[in-house]
């Protein structure tokens, strides 16, 4: 059974630091682009993150830019967002979605309908103080 599987989230306050990880099964995670997603409440999701197949790109949102890394751990089938100097508006539910096509060489924020179908749960990720 193919699946994703965020980890991570919590609560933190303004500056703090994060790191979430999204575990797959069922397939192997470095084939294939996985983009990370948030959604707040009231809000459209937004792709805040993504890695293309093989680390041949990354990109991120202009929000997180200097703030958040995304890397893999191909031994442990993860994908990871390490985000730094956290704001209340990075609060979310965080998820993260893998391409539906393996080995594309680059990856995107706005995935078109059919694309990055397997997707997670989410994490909850909460900045406040």
């Amino acid at each position: 059974q193919l699946q994703l599987v965020e980890s991570g989230g919590g609560l933190v306050q303004p500056g703090g630091s994060l790191r979430l990880s999204c575990a797959a099964s069922g397939f192997t995670l470095d084939y294939f682009a996985v983009v990370w997603f948030r959604q707040a409440p009231g809000k459209e999701r937004q792709g805040v993150s993504c890695i293309s197949s093989r680390d041949l790109m990354t990109d991120y949102a202009n929000s997180v830019k200097g703030r958040f890394t995304i890397s893999r751990d191909n031994a442990e089938n993860t994908v990871s967002l390490q985000m730094n100097m956290l704001r209340p508006e990075d609060t979310g539910v965080y998820y993260c979605a893998a391409d539906s096509t393996p080995f594309a060489a680059e990856c995107t924020l706005r995935p078109g309908k059919g694309q990055y179908d397997l997707s997670g749960q989410g994490t909850q990720v909460t900045v406040s103080s």
